[in-house]
Formats: C-alpha cells, sequence, structure tokens
C-alpha cells in the first residue's frame, strides 16, 4: 500500500504555470524618448532629465522639497481608511489561507463522554438501560497522492500575493492623488488671487468707462461691453473657490479627517521645486514593478492553479483515519485494557458520474484562464500607454511654459510701461486698467502651466511605479495556506479574486 501511495504521489496534475514575460519592446515611444525637457526660467522652469533605466526612490515625493506636501503624505498613510482597510484585507487573507493550512499534516482530535441510553427490551420484558463512558484520540490525514492539496495552495498563495499588490497599489494611488491635489489646491489659490486682481482692474476700468460715455468720449457700446467683460469675470471667480473648497475637502478626506475639522496647510507652488532628474524604469522592469501589473500577474497564477483543481477532480480523494480510546459500562472499569478500543480505517472516494458538472467546471476554469490573461495584457499595455503619454506632456509641459512665460514677462513689462506712461500723462485712464487685466490674465496662464509641470512629474512617478514602502511583515501571521480538497468539493465554482 505504501509503495503504490508513493508511487501516485510521484504524478502531478494540472498545467505547470509560467510566468509572462517581459513585452518585446525596448521604449515606450515611437519616437526616440526624449533625454531632457527645454529649459524654462522660473522655480518650475529648468531642465528635467529623464535617467533611463534608474528606479525611484521609495518616498520619491521627497525630491519635491515641500514639507507641507511631506506631511499630508505621511498623514494620509498613518489614517487614511481606504488604505487601512486595504491592509486588513492582505492581513484578512493571510490569516485565512494559514488556517486552511492544518490539510497538510494530519488531523488529531481527542474526544471525552458519558451517556445513559435504553437499549430496548432485554429477554425479560424489561428495557435494557445502561450508562457508556468513552474517551480516547482520532486522527485523520488526507495524502496529497496527486498534488491536489499542493495546488490549492498555489492558489491560496496567489490570492495572497494579490492582496499584497492590490495594497500596494492603493498606497500608490493614495501618494499620488495627496500630491496631485496638494498641486491643484496651490495652483487655485494663485488663480483665485490673479482674478481678483483682474475683477478690481476691469471694475476700475468700468468706473472710468462710464465717466467717459457721460463726457460724450465713448458710446454706450463700450459701457456695455466692459460691464459684460467685468460679469464674466465674477462669474469664474465662484467656479474657482469651489474647486478649491473640493480640493481642500478631498485633501482632508484623503488623510483621514472631516472637512469641518481639518485646517488646510498653507499650500504653494513657490513652496515646491520641481525635481531634475527623473527616474524612468525600462520596459522590462515596469512589469515587475508596478503592483497593479504584479497584481494582475498574481491572478493569473491563482487561474492557472485553478484549473489543476478542475483536474484534480476527476481523481480519486483518499483519507486515512485512525482512533484509540476507552469504552465502559462504569467509570471504575474506564481504565482497564478490557475496555481498549481502537480502529484503523482507509477511504476513498472516486468520481463516477457527476451529470457533467465536472467537465464543466474544467471549462470554466480554462475559460478564466483565458479572460484573466487578456486583463493582463490590458493592464500591461495601460501601463505602457500611461508612461509614453506622461513622457511626452512633460516635454510638451516645457515649450508650453516657455510660451506662457514669454506672454507673461511681456504682460508685466507692458504693466510697467503703462504706469509710467500713465504717471507721465503720456496714456489715458483706461489703458492702465486695461493692461494691468491682461497681466493678470496672462498670470493665471502662467500659473496653470506651472501646475501642469508639477502634476505631470507627479503622474510619471505613479506610472512606472514609484517606490512602494513595505506592506505589513509576513511572518506576524505566517506563510500563506491551502485549502482541503475535500472543502473545496463543496464548492461549484470560484472567481478570480
Amino acid at each position: 500500500m505504501a509503495v503504490t501511495l508513493a508511487t501516485l504521489a510521484g504524478c502531478s496534475i494540472g498545467p505547470r504555470y509560467h510566468a509572462p514575460g517581459a513585452p518585446p519592446v525596448r521604449r515606450y515611444t515611437r519616437r526616440p524618448p526624449p533625454g531632457a525637457t527645454r529649459p524654462v526660467k522660473g522655480q518650475a522652469g529648468g531642465v528635467q532629465r529623464f535617467q533611463y533605466g534608474a528606479s525611484p526612490q521609495v518616498r520619491w515625493w521627497t525630491a519635491f522639497r515641500s514639507l507641507a506636501l511631506d506631511g499630508l503624505i505621511n498623514a494620509a498613510l498613518r489614517h487614511n481608511p481606504t488604505l487601512a482597510a486595504e491592509r486588513a484585507r492582505l492581513l484578512e487573507a493571510r490569516a485565512a489561507v494559514l488556517a486552511d493550512e492544518g490539510i497538510f499534516y494530519p488531523q488529531i482530535n481527542a474526544n471525552l463522554g458519558a451517556a445513559r441510553q435504553k437499549s430496548g427490551f432485554s429477554s425479560s420484558g424489561a428495557p435494557h438501560i445502561y450508562s457508556l463512558y468513552t474517551g480516547g484520540l482520532s486522527v485523520s490525514y488526507y495524502p496529497d497522492i496527486f498534488g491536489a492539496n499542493r495546488l490549492v495552495y498555489n492558489s491560496a498563495e496567489a490570492q495572497a500575493r494579490y492582496q499584497r499588490d492590490q495594497l500596494l497599489a492603493a498606497q500608490l494611488a493614495l501618494v499620488g492623488n495627496v500630491a496631485t491635489t496638494a498641486v491643484e489646491v496651490a495652483s487655485e489659490r494663485a488663480q483665485i488671487q490673479a482674478t481678483r486682481h483682474i475683477i478690481q482692474s476691469e471694475t476700475r476700468l468700468l468706473a472710468l468707462t462710464r465717466m467717459q460715455y457721460r463726457a460724450g468720449a465713448v458710446t454706450y457700446l463700450s459701457v456695455v461691453n466692459q460691464k459684460s467683460q467685468l460679469a464674466t469675470s465674477r462669474a469664474s471667480l465662484p467656479v474657482l473657490k469651489q474647486q478649491l473648497a473640493v480640493s481642500r475637502y478631498t485633501l482632508a478626506t484623503l488623510i483621514g479627517e472631516f472637512p469641518a475639522q481639518w485646517r488646510p496647510r498653507d499650500l504653494r507652488l513657490s513652496h515646491m521645486h520641481l525635481p531634475r532628474h527623473l527616474p524612468v524604469s525600462l520596459p522590462s522592469m515596469l512589469v515587475r514593478q508596478r503592483p497593479d501589473i504584479r497584481a494582475a500577474s498574481e491572478q493569473l497564477r491563482y487561474a492557472n492553479a485553478e484549473i489543476g483543481i478542475a483536474d484534480a477532480q476527476f481523481y480519486p480523494t483518499v483519507q486515512l483515519t485512525a482512533s484509540l480510546g476507552q469504552q465502559s459500562l462504569t467509570p471504575a472499569a474506564f481504565f482497564e485494557s478490557a475496555s481498549n478500543a481502537w480502529s484503523l480505517a482507509g477511504h476513498l472516494l472516486a468520481p463516477l458520474f457527476h451529470g457533467g458538472t465536472l467537465r464543466a467546471q474544467r471549462r470554466e476554469a480554462l475559460e478564466l484562464y483565458a479572460a484573466t490573461l487578456a486583463t493582463y495584457k490590458t493592464t500591461v499595455l495601460g501601463a505602457f500607454r500611461q508612461v509614453a503619454g506622461t513622457l511626452r506632456a512633460l516635454e510638451h509641459d516645457a515649450e508650453t511654459l516657455r510660451d506662457e512665460r514669454t506672454a507673461y514677462e511681456s504682460a508685466r513689462e507692458a504693466l510697467h510701461l503703462a504706469r509710467a506712461s500713465y504717471r507721465a500723462g503720456a496714456i489715458d485712464s483706461l489703458s492702465l486698467p486695461t493692461t494691468e487685466a491682461l497681466y493678470s490674465r496672462a498670470r493665471i496662464a502662467y500659473v496653470r502651466a506651472e501646475a501642469d509641470r508639477y502634476l505631470d512629474t507627479i503622474a510619471l512617478y505613479t506610472a512606472i511605479g514609484g517606490g512602494q514602502l513595505p506592506p505589513p511583515r509576513r511572518s506576524l501571521l505566517g506563510p500563506p495556506a491551502a485549502r482541503a480538497p475535500a472543502a473545496r468539493a463543496a464548492t461549484s465554482s470560484r472567481k478570480a479574486p
């Protein structure tokens, strides 16, 4: 019997898993990727150099050298409820598989009992009533003859790894969202300030236009046009205020605070520094660095194990049991040798006819693998698209910022000339407010261009996977475990995590 079990144990079922390799591409864009951006004046200008093949540091957001941003992200990592939920799900997955690991070992139970029983009528016609005292140990074991237990172990381990990568993906998304929202808050504050200056200038301009109309210097059409322009500028201010409020409320919830209780930090673009060196992982490394791609790969490993588990349903299941104990009718005789009781048993359960259920379950597992493989490919393609798009965006952001910088400097120079000319009496009173409004509009466009450089830099860090903080230590709960094939047989189907 032992020789037969050993021989069968050498047989393995299910397909061997082969992890997907790196995509057959050497770069992210069809054209050669940029080596550096164009130089631009200003704090958000400067040259950004792409370091291909380098990996980002774990706390990549410190490259912006903003204490306010560092504080927000650290608070979010500690208190964000979504991230806390992902941590709990990871620990839950590890605890669940650890609880099922016992299938690899014999199951030993102790029992002790006493019963008062009636067995019917005796030969004398009176019922036979007696007491029965029992106690002992029982052992049961499912030998992993065809490797079914190992397949279930692989499935459970893939689920635990998937949950780990989901946690890292949620962490990366959280950091990116906090950094992005912080930049938006700083940008919206600057735009609100510039819009207020525009409204002030256009209010003065409207008053002067009305005075000229009453003096007969301009037509009433000029008054109406100026009134319309002022109303348009005023209408844009509540929109910006609403955007700022929403961004602040978003930051509050990201760090786990109620909007009414959170005190917003003083976020300004001038307090941030644009990273000058941007690490860009090679395409062959991206699939191992991004947590969402790793999570999709673990789903693929899980689906592969499911095929093997479906194949295992066609093979016999063996259970070995043994028991050793005592049985007696009186407590005094419980420990006598005559009360000894033992048993040895072996059970084999082999499927013969299930109405096509087993074949349908195997087909289900095959289709699950096909769907998971397509999802994995979609995830990889999406990651490459994000990196490619972000690289080009950073290149174009520098060009846009250069043009907006030129327009801003021209508007600022025009404002200085207009003020000097107005003091000298060379221009009328209408020209100065008009120039001030044009300057403020150029300032708004320049602020938006600055913010875009910060936002796309953040997007690049998140697109390449960023640096991920380590998840909760695995040693706290031990390795992932397996489930009993007998328990699996009771479930008709399972879906990918």
